[in-house]
């Protein structure tokens, strides 16, 4: 059986502190496909180092760009990468061998390794499965901000992970939510348009306190010590986030 030929997807926006060691991991992939969304530092520049096919692009949503560089990707499968994460040695073997296995899934997941302010997040909902490897032919992705792949056949499982380490610091993570909920506000009302004001009250009040709850309670946040408290108050303050601006398109103007 002739081997498949597997492209490596990275999306990139001013990551010229990360962006080297990401593609370092990624030699082990017969083409690197860069999708830059105007980076003003020299993320550009350094991945000219790694590969020829660095794409700046205009298109907005996540789902769109990685679509866009599966496009300009000549392999039979698709890895998907973010400029933040690195892939491990382990990982890397592991993904040739199954992209030349010949098995009949259409995808594969593995887990990411996210690291907050530093630290390994294994408790508090963060350590997880995420499908980022695909058949060219059999997967498309779907969403604005947190993007959705849609497979048309099996999805296999593999027992390594990547490294993901995509805040550096609280500012860090404050700016970029700040600019993702702007566009998750958008989505929620193109896709469901103005709800009743007592669901947005809900998701205002008790829903941020709930998902607090269940990412240090239920997912046992507590465990990280003092990292583990402020991620869970933080990443339920980007649903507040995302509601807040939600309410300013929908019944901000009734209240002014």
């Amino acid at each position: 059986m002739p081997k498949a030929k597997l492209s490596a997807i990275v999306l990139t926006k001013d990551s010229q502190d990360v962006i080297k060691d990401c593609l370092e991991s990624l030699t082990f992939a017969d083409e690197i496909v860069v999708i830059d969304d105007r980076s003003t530092d020299r993320t550009a520049g350094i991945c000219k180092n790694y590969t020829d096919n660095v794409f700046i692009d205009n298109v907005e949503g996540f789902a769109n760009k990685r679509n866009l560089g599966a496009e300009k990707a000549v392999g039979d499968w698709i890895l998907q990468i973010d400029s933040d994460e690195r892939v491990t040695p382990e990982l890397s073997a592991a993904v040739r061998e199954a992209v030349d296995s010949g098995r009949d899934y259409a995808g594969y997941k593995f887990r990411r390794r996210n690291y907050f302010l530093g630290h390994f997040m294994r408790y508090g909902g963060w350590y997880h499965y995420s499908t980022n490897l695909y058949n060219k032919g059999r997967g498309r992705y779907e969403g604005l901000v947190h993007e959705r792949l849609v497979l048309d056949g099996p999805i296999g499982t593999i027992e390594e992970a990547t490294e993901h380490r995509p805040f550096q610091n609280i500012a860090q993570f404050l700016e970029r939510q700040n600019r993702y909920t702007v566009y998750e506000a958008r989505d929620l009302l193109n896709k469901r348009g103005k709800l009743p004001e007592k669901e947005v009250i809900y998701n205002l009040t008790w829903k941020p306190l709930k998902l607090f709850l269940k990412f240090y309670l239920k997912k046992q946040g507590f465990r990280e010590g003092m990292i583990g408290f402020i991620f869970s108050v933080l990443f339920s303050y980007v649903h507040f986030m995302k509601w807040t601006k939600y309410w300013e398109l929908t019944y901000g103007q009734k209240a002014r």
